[in-house]
This record gives structure tokens, C-alpha cells and sequence, in this order.
């Protein structure tokens, strides 16, 4: 195996471990999320909940905050320290909501080289290198300022090695994104379409994982969206077609509401998946296996890159 980028320095991919490859633990949002629940600045409530994690069995999480969204790589690397648990940091982009004052002027050369730059070299003066690639696109649509990112992302993907992982709205707009990376020559194994589990379409998800490409179930715990039970359905029965080892579970929970680590009742918390989440699965006759390769084999292998 290769090495997978922290932002605590590369480390051996097979000592990733338990991972949850899709999370928000510092972030400072922009105008346009106004919201004061997705400010999540607090160092020590993300040390809380790492920490919490940790004694559940986590050792890593992929930090998808990039930098339109309040990306924090120094902080990343001090909660990662004081917690234990790997933390891995993106760049690239978010969609276009976020995105377009920061991209819509600029090429697709330079964005590029600015992602390859924070995965190699680092990002600013902080120290830290990016270990994997975030992209987005809208509701039913990819931006002229987000077809933008995505081809710039393939670029900076090829050059690096690193991942590229997709925000999809409401689950939207995946198989076109696939389309988009794989035609700037981007192999599907480094592509992880997020957010499938906003669209609950078996037929669908089926469509995603016969290209090739890694989906992520990363809603899990939010049942406002859809029930656990209906997501543990679709793995068993995407299991049950050969496909199990092309899906990550995580949660998203990009809210101070989501984390009881924020002082109030909270919502599930980083250790739903590991706590409850997956003996729901094992009891529902899902292999622990099976359930490992989800969680510690996938990440480690979509995250590796060359040492």
C-alpha cells in the first residue's frame, strides 16, 4: 500500500484504521450560509467529539471543509494532535453557491495549480498538506463556474494521485460528475460520489457503482432525510450484488446541533456510526467483514497515494 496525507504528515495507508470519510470539525462558512448552527469554530468541542470517537474505535476522519467553506488547516492539525485521530484536509472547491467569487475569474490552469500546490507543497503558510480533492455541483445542474473546478480537480488528481471526492445536491447530478472527471481522464477508483443517500434509488446507485467509482452513504444518522433502516436495506442488498467493496459510510454532521460535544442534547455525534450504526448492520446479518472493508479497507484504499 501507499501513504495517505494527514495533516499531521503522511502516514502508512495500512495504519488508517477505523475512518469516516466524510465530516466538517472546524469550519467558518461564509455569508451565504448564515446560519449560526454551521459554525463550527470551537477547538475544543471538535477535541470532545474526536476524542469521543476515538474511544468508540475511530482512528480517522477525512475533513471536508475546503477553503470557500472555512477551511482550517492549523486547527485541523491541533485538534487532530490533542484528539489522536488522523485527520485528513481537502482542497479544492465547494459548489457554486459557495465557489463562484472565488473561481468564476480565474482558470482552470491556475486553480489547478493552486490544488496541486496545497496537496504537494502545502496549503499557505500553515504547514499542512491536502490529502484529498472536494468538488460540488447544484441542485439538477453543474455551474459553468463548478464544470469549472471539476476540471480543474481532474487535472490536480492525475498530477497527485489524490482522491476526489463530489458533493452531489440532494444527490443530484452524480452519474454527470462520474461523465465529467472520466472524461478529463480521471480513473473511477479515485472518484467517491457523496450524498447517494439523499437519493434513496437503488437503480441508480447501482448505475454509480458499475462505473466504477466508490459511493458514500454519508448521511447516516440524519432521519430527516431518510431512515437508517432504509440505508441498511440498500447496503445489504448492494452487498449481496458484489459491490461491497465500493461504498464509505459517514455522517456529514456539518452542525453544532449534530455534535453533543457542543454543550446541547446534540444530534448523533461522530460515535453513532461505530456504536450503533454498525451493530445495527452486523445484526441485520451484514458480515463484520464486510463491514470492516466499508470502514477501514475502502478509505485506505481511495485515500492512498504514492509515498
Amino acid at each position: 500500500m501507499g501513504v495517505i496525507r494527514t495533516v499531521r504528515g503522511d502516514i502508512d495507508a495500512r495504519e488508517l484504521g477505523l475512518t469516516n470519510p466524510h465530516e466538517h470539525l472546524l469550519t467558518a462558512p461564509p455569508a451565504s450560509a448564515p446560519e449560526p448552527d454551521f459554525r463550527m469554530d470551537s477547538e475544543a468541542a471538535a477535541i470532545a467529539e474526536l476524542t469521543s470517537f476515538a474511544l468508540a474505535g475511530g482512528r480517522a476522519v477525512v475533513e471536508m471543509s475546503p477553503r470557500d467553506y472555512g477551511r482550517n488547516p492549523q486547527g485541523l492539525r491541533r485538534i487532530s494532535e490533542a484528539s489522536g485521530v488522523h485527520v485528513v484536509c481537502a482542497t479544492g472547491w465547494h459548489k457554486d453557491k459557495f465557489c463562484r467569487p472565488w473561481v468564476a475569474e480565474r482558470s482552470v490552469e491556475d486553480l489547478a495549480d493552486q490544488m496541486i500546490g496545497e496537496i504537494v507543497e502545502g496549503i499557505d503558510d500553515s504547514g499542512v498538506r491536502a490529502g484529498i480533492i472536494k468538488v460540488g455541483s447544484s441542485l439538477d445542474v453543474i455551474t459553468p463556474a463548478e464544470r469549472k473546478v471539476f476540471q480543474a480537480a481532474a487535472r490536480a488528481q492525475r498530477a497527485t494521485g489524490v482522491a476526489i471526492s463530489t458533493h452531489t445536491e440532494a444527490g443530484s447530478m452524480g452519474l454527470e460528475q462520474v461523465d465529467l472527471l472520466r472524461s478529463e481522464g480521471v480513473a473511477p477508483e479515485k472518484i467517491v460520489v457523496g450524498h447517494v443517500d439523499r437519493r434513496m434509488d437503488l437503480a441508480y446507485h447501482r448505475v454509480l457503482l458499475a462505473m466504477g467509482v466508490t459511493i458514500s452513504y454519508d448521511q447516516i444518522g440524519k432521519e430527516k432525510y431518510e431512515p437508517d433502516s432504509k440505508r441498511i436495506a440498500f447496503i445489504l442488498e448492494l452487498v449481496g450484488e458484489g459491490f461491497g467493496d465500493q461504498i464509505l459510510l459517514a455522517s456529514d454532521l456539518a452542525r453544532r446541533s449534530n455534535w453533543p460535544s457542543y454543550g446541547g442534547w446534540g444530534g448523533p455525534g461522530l460515535t453513532y456510526i461505530p456504536w450503533r450504526f454498525v451493530p445495527w448492520l452486523v445484526a441485520s446479518g451484514l458480515d463484520a467483514a464486510l463491514v470492516e472493508a466499508m470502514l477501514v479497507r475502502t478509505p485506505a484504499r481511495v485515500l492512498q497515494i504514492a509515498g
